[in-house]
């Protein structure tokens, strides 16, 4: 799987994105552009076939497999976190009209706080009436194929992670008091989600996850994959696990995604 490349446009806010926001997130996805920004539904054997070399992998695979049965690959452009969120989230809301209503009222309060952060409105206007333009899509029924066709479509699925990148820069800096604790490198709050959190390409981390989870009030569990064994033996495979991690601490999940050094996939059960 491609790592998510951490070259990217930096976010100006005083730029009008209609025509040239992605411009540069294409020059990112050369080598990744035959690859669907969200893929089909595969069982998670396939993974065991791709990895059928690497015993730690196959192992970790023969455990998530005790839990989850398929997945979804997203495409390696830097963007797979919020994608997988987005489609993982919204493909619930297709059967769920009273978290759509909720998820659409959260939306509009973080427009209106991020306004008030001095976001320029005629750039919060743009992405934020495709995102609602896209729940009205789910709410009206267009069903896992529609989602899927919407989120493959460019002109949409780039501009629905711009805007959920937005809502956690606009939580960071609205509680910037708290998250200055976690900044590295000197930097302001503001800094850190100029550079790290609104250009399209950056990787998401723990600060990113925790925040979109708290700000849109949807609890996700990241299931870690990797090849550290912990000392335990390679070939002992009832022992050898995946270590998961729920955002916030102790939530009940709605989604579940798979990390893999530098990528998100979505995992169902």
């Amino acid at each position: 799987m491609t790592s998510e490349n951490n070259s990217a446009f930096k976010y100006n806010p005083e730029a009008n994105y209609d025509e040239a926001t992605m411009v540069q997130q294409r020059e990112i996805e050369k080598t990744t552009e035959d690859q669907p920004l969200i893929g089909d539904l595969e069982d998670l054997a396939v993974l065991l076939k791709e990895f059928a070399n690497d015993e730690v992998y196959v192992a970790k695979i023969k455990h998530l497999q005790k839990k989850y049965g398929h997945f979804r690959r997203t495409r390696g452009d830097g963007n797979c976190f919020y994608r997988a969120f987005g489609f993982a989230y919204m493909e619930q809301l297709l059967q769920d009209q009273e978290e759509l209503d909720r998820f659409r009222s959260v939306v509009e309060k973080c427009k209106a706080e991020m306004i008030s952060l001095g976001f320029p409105q005629f750039t919060i206007d743009d992405f934020h009436d495709v995102f609602m333009e896209v729940l009205d899509k789910v709410g009206s029924g267009c069903g896992v194929e529609g989602l899927l066709e919407t989120f493959n479509d460019k002109g949409f699925s780039d501009y629905l992670v711009v805007y959920l990148r937005l809502l956690v820069s606009g939580h960071l800096q609205k509680e910037a008091d708290f998250y200055a604790n976690f900044v590295e490198g000197g930097r302001t709050v503001k800094e850190f989600c100029q550079q790290e959190v609104e250009p399209m390409g950056r990787e998401s981390d723990h600060i990113h996850i925790s925040t979109l989870t708290t700000t849109t009030g949807v609890p996700v569990r990241i299931e870690y994959m990797d090849r550290s064994t912990g000392g335990t033996a390679v070939t002992d495979s009832q022992q050898l696990s995946v270590n998961h991690h729920d955002f916030p601490d102790d939530s009940s999940p709605k989604i579940c995604l798979i990390y893999r050094p530098g990528h998100y996939d979505i995992l169902y059960i």
